[in-house]
């Protein structure tokens, strides 16, 4: 099973409450039937970028500033991370999301490497130490 990252991006407006209310309980129903599924592993909606605080390092200092880092008419507003056999299969649950989502798009990437990053990290030092048993 790969692991997918479906974002959501939804324009700078956002629909009317009673609009935003029925969105918010077809997609708690389809995030039920992932879970249901199998597939689902964590899904989440985001706050507008207007909160974010970007973090960055400059010359060696750390420094941290309001807002979000680039403009653009669309945002991240939220995203499901699933686990699916295939991208044919992640890219209907992705359909699926984008229905109930009404016109937002939803982007469906793979991620590079399922292990945890320190688990990663331990994997490419073993990797190195057999290499360099290997040479001899």
């Amino acid at each position: 099973m790969t692991r997918y990252l479906l974002s959501i991006y939804q324009p700078d407006a956002t629909p009317p409450p009673e609009d935003l209310a029925t969105i918010m309980a077809e997609v708690g129903a389809l995030n039920r039937e992932m879970r249901d599924a199998g597939v689902w592993v964590f899904g989440a909606g985001l706050h507008h970028p207007s909160t974010a605080t970007v973090v960055r390092a400059q010359d060696g200092e750390v420094l941290t500033t309001d807002g979000p880092f680039a403009e653009a008419k669309e945002y991240l507003g939220g995203f499901t991370v699933l686990e699916a056999p295939d991208l044919d299969a992640a890219l209907a649950w992705a359909g699926r999301l984008a229905r109930t989502l009404r016109s937002l798009p939803v982007e469906v990437r793979p991620f590079v490497d399922e292990r945890p990053c320190d688990e990663a990290a331990d994997g490419a030092a073993e990797s190195a130490a057999e290499s360099a048993i290997a040479r001899g």
